[in-house]
């Protein structure tokens, strides 16, 4: 398996409808109008996802105050997804993507290294989406801690 194809600044970011950790469906559109950052992370209830979800969580009123909003996605199942928001106290919605055809999409599913060898999975990705459904942001192989740190620097909310 190659690479996934990478999204870069100025590509429309691809449409998704996919259920949420409560229950309901959450589609880009229904978005529109808004900045989104988008994340992309490997598995729910996991160290690094967790220590990741909590820093945007304790982010979110600085990015909602810049008129962002926060979505996580990965693989999960919506009731693994609605555990991790207990667990953890998320305050912004977990979408399931579990057949991964959104992750390809965005180029945040397919071979990636790991301790040194390939492996196919999650590629922990971030994507800042414009107002109008572009890419203004696609960053990829993100660390799980001090990426949030970094991605408001970038965003100038520091």
């Amino acid at each position: 398996m190659t690479a996934p194809a990478r999204l870069s600044p100025g590509d429309p970011a691809p449409e998704f409808t996919l259920p949420t950790d409560a229950g309901e469906q959450l589609t880009l559109a229904a978005l529109r109008g808004r900045k989104v950052v988008l994340y992309a992370y490997p598995a729910a209830m996991t160290p690094g996802c967790a220590k990741q979800a909590c820093d945007f969580r304790d982010s979110l009123a600085s990015l909602k105050a810049a008129g962002y909003e926060v979505v996580g996605i990965s693989p999960d199942k919506p009731e693994k997804l609605a555990e991790f928001r207990e667990r953890d106290s998320i305050t912004f919605p977990l979408v399931a993507d579990t057949d991964k055809a959104v992750l390809t999409s965005y180029g945040a599913y397919g071979e990636k290294q790991m301790y040194g060898r390939s492996v196919t999975g999650v590629i922990r990705s971030t994507f800042v989406i414009d107002e109008d459904g572009k890419i203004e942001r696609a960053l990829y192989n993100v660390k799980a801690t001090g990426h949030v740190a970094k991605l408001r620097r970038d965003l100038g909310l520091d």
